[in-house]
């Protein structure tokens, strides 16, 4: 709750570094110079609400508990304090060798989903401009990118949720799927709360029965990686109770006959068998579904991070469409973002395949217009890149040097053991963070760079709601931004302009760059973010025609008039179930599905420095049920190895019936022995090219 910092004699109003909720938060600087968090209660998303990781988040800004001094690898091996020119010098004089050696697509650029806008747009410029490389990617790629695709599939559009948190609580139903926010975003809980005592009903669907199922009306077990066969039951049973809105179809989408046909294929029967959830609990969803005038679905990780999660979505969305519940007061689909900048990293340019204001890279006029921003030649801007594992898995191969800023793969990423090794083959790996992560820990360069008390910013929630975080204190000596960096990196390697230190000069030369495109902020500026407390995009700039037009209010929601497709309809997906990538067998018999726990987030490179998070959720464990339990041989807190085709991770016991009989569970928080990430499987979805995380096939034993 407290840390190190320049004393400053104003509160400052901010926002969480965590999650995509972004909660306000209030600073305010007290005796001995430190920072105390404490509530605030104006902000709308989390009306003073914090979770444990939010209200311990200055923790994390102590000297003790961050890097304060670039790093650099010494002669015998080790990490040893240098001086910040001695640092980008040798960074890049080593980018520079590397181009000239192998060309600038042997430069690799990998960001992270916590990163501000200005970063994210700074970053993607200097991978393409500065580097003139193409491969750049992000952690966001693992997080919703299924249902980025799926989303603009059918809307012509992703934003998160299309409509704010506060019209759950206002809707008759809400699906909630492979997402446990009790857990992962512990403030959005009340809103589902609410929703239940204004008489609507909660259905979540999960294998586990997690603190969020236990609140719901009813609760959806389905075995890990059947959510498409679930969704596309549920359809079949819409389609033969007669419940579609056939005037809604004709009017407002397209393709529905041939998605319809590939609905009837997946009858009641069939998806219990698949899924594991009877045909009684299929119907009984439908039922509490279509009763009201309005509903909504709402995805998360767990039917997203699958090797068919763009399909999966889009069955979800189907089942919207097809009800007549998208583009309606109160009704919708929407992606419960999980990064803190989930939303804004990749609408700026971090992305392998986008340019700022979420254009698409291979769009002619979109490469001019940024160019023209820039001040280059569009065809001077390299095509896409590679996605995010397999950049990884190209490391020390086409890759040779890389630069990771706000990441931490050697955790997070899928086969991580094999990513750790790719990344150790690197002739040159540089990172930038707050503290000295695993990935830091193998770098040549490691650059102490500050957090968000210590910078100005902007960061997108779930919502779309572009937000202000505002400095509250000066960070350590040192310490320098990420904007600082790129600006050094880029003078060094001969651009001079077009890298400013300043955040909000940075953010007026995004304005600029996302006029036009589909996440446009050229109506938001710095001023109007800290009158409004946030401001929805799409948000135009009023046109420069002299009639004083007013500014545009924002777009808190998107979809009620038209869909942003070219002809204003929404398109149905004609898809079909299909087995995971891997299924179970005589040698790995179980299934595997990971999450989170609600005392640490992400790679835990930040949480697992605070001491109250790590009483509250000290390791990794194996979740499994009695009978799982009893066939092993196991009790509670025996060591139990699970093991993939990719490796072996060992952990505690520990036995609930909250769980399925034929599935492990194992958090991803932790390093070393307990990894889950070691286990998962790196199978890609063809679309977004999200890796398998949430289901693959292991046996599990105790380890004696």
């Amino acid at each position: 709750m407290q840390s190190t910092g320049t004393r400053n004699p104003a509160t400052t109003p901010t926002h969480c570094p965590y999650c995509a909720l972004q909660c306000g938060m209030n600073l305010t600087p007290v005796e001995g110079g430190t920072v105390e968090v404490s509530d605030r209660a104006d902000f709308p998303v989390n009306r003073g609400a914090l979770c444990g990781k939010g209200r311990t988040a200055a923790a994390v800004l102590a000297p003790g508990a961050r890097l304060t001094s670039p790093l650099v690898r010494s002669g015998d091996g080790s990490l040893v304090p240098a001086g910040w020119d001695e640092a980008l010098d040798r960074i890049a004089r080593n980018l520079e060798r590397t181009r000239a050696q192998y060309g600038a697509d042997a430069l690799g650029v990998f960001g992270g989903g916590g990163l501000t806008n200005e970063k994210a747009y700074a970053l993607g410029k200097f991978a393409r401009v500065v580097l003139g490389t193409s491969q750049i990617d992000y952690n966001g790629r693992f997080c919703m990118s299924s249902a980025a695709a799926a989303g603009t599939r059918a809307f012509g559009l992703d934003r998160g949720l299309p409509f704010p948190l506060e019209d759950i609580p206002r809707t008759g139903c809400v699906i909630l799927v492979g997402s446990n926010p009790a857990e992962t975003m512990p403030p959005s809980l009340r809103y589902f709360t609410e929703l239940r005592e204004n008489g609507g009903t909660l259905i979540v669907v999960d294998p586990r029965r997690t603190k969020t199922a236990e609140q719901a009306d009813l609760h959806l077990a389905p075995r890990p990686g059947t959510d498409l066969a679930l969704a596309l039951g549920m359809l079949h049973l819409v389609v033969a109770e007669g419940r579609v809105d056939e005037a809604y179809v004709e009017e407002r989408t397209s393709g529905w006959e041939e998605a319809r046909a590939a609905a009837m294929a997946h009858w009641p029967e069939h998806v219990e068998r698949i899924t594991g959830v009877s045909v009684p609990e299929l119907r009984e969803a439908v039922r509490l579904f279509c009763a009201p005038e309005a509903a909504m679905v709402l995805t998360a990780r767990g039917p997203e991070q699958q090797a068919k999660g763009t399909d999966t979505v889009g069955a979800w969305i189907n089942l919207c469409l097809a009800t007549g519940r998208a583009g309606r007061p109160l009704s919708g689909y929407g992606c419960l973002t999980g990064q803190g900048n989930g939303q804004g990293g990749r609408e700026h340019g971090q992305k392998a395949d986008q340019l700022p204001g979420y254009r698409k890279l291979t769009d002619p006029a979109a490469r001019r217009h940024v160019a023209g921003v820039w001040g280059v030649d569009p065809d001077s801007l390299p095509g896409p890149g590679r996605s995010a594992y397999e950049l990884l898995d190209a490391l020390g191969t086409d890759i040779r040097s890389l630069l990771v800023m706000g990441s931490n793969p050697v955790v997070s990423a899928p086969r991580a053991a094999h990513v750790e090794g790719r990344l150790r083959s690197l002739d040159f790996l540089a990172v930038c963070d707050v503290v000295l992560s695993e990935t830091a820990e193998l770098a040549d360069v490691v650059l102490p760079v500050t957090q968000w008390a210590e910078e100005t910013g902007t960061t997108t929630n779930l919502e779309g709601r572009v937000l202000l975080r505002r400095r509250a204190i000066t960070p350590p000596e040192g310490v320098r931004g990420d904007l600082d960096v790129l600006h050094g990196l880029a003078g060094r390697l001969g651009v001079e302009k077009g890298f400013p230190v300043d955040p909000e000069e940075v953010f007026e030369e995004l304005r600029r760059a996302s006029a036009g495109g589909p996440a446009d902020y050229s109506g938001i500026d710095y001023r109007r973010l800290a009158r409004e407390n946030g401001v929805f995009w799409p948000c135009p700039a009023p046109p420069a025609d002299g009639t004083g037009a007013a500014p545009h209010p924002g777009t808190p929601r998107l979809f009620l008039d038209r869909f942003a497709t070219d002809d204003g309809r929404a398109r149905f997906a004609p898809v079909a179930h299909r087995p995971s990538a891997e299924e179970p067998d005589d040698a790995y018999p179980v299934l595997l599905t990971t999450g989170r726990v609600v005392a640490q987030y992400q790679s835990g490179a930040q949480t697992r420095r605070v001491a109250e998070l790590n009483a509250a959720a000290p390791g990794p464990f194996v979740e499994l049920h009695p009978r799982l339990a009893a066939r092993l041989g196991a009790a509670e807190g025996d060591p139990l190895a699970v093991v993939s085709r990719r490796g072996r991770a060992v952990a505690p016991a520990r036995i609930t019936t909250a769980i399925r009989p034929d599935t492990v569970f194992m958090p991803f928080h932790w390093p070393g022995e307990g990894r889950a990430n070691t286990l998962t499987n790196p199978a890609l979805d063809p679309a977004s090219r999200m890796p398998e995380f949430k289901v693959c096939a292991v046996r599990v034993e105790v380890a004696r």
